[in-house]
């Protein structure tokens, strides 16, 4: 039986949703291993002049604990 554990992690990107939640778990690998899979628990953005200018996502992160 594996036992696995879940964080939330936050992260933000120029680019878009997708690469913050890539950012998050790249990140999150240097100190947790294990990583068996991501869920992105919310997105937002933020605007500035009338453009998107950072996207941001609240992920959770499932982990195998050995």
């Amino acid at each position: 039986m594996a036992v696995l554990k879940v964080i939330e992690v936050l992260s933000n990107s120029d680019k878009s949703w997708e690469d913050a939640t890539r950012k998050a778990v790249k990140q999150a690998s240097k100190s947790v291993k294990n990583i068996r899979s991501v869920y992105v628990k919310e997105q937002s953005a933020i605007v500035k002049d009338d453009d998107v200018t950072e996207f941001r996502v609240n992920v959770k992160l499932t982990f195998e604990v050995k």
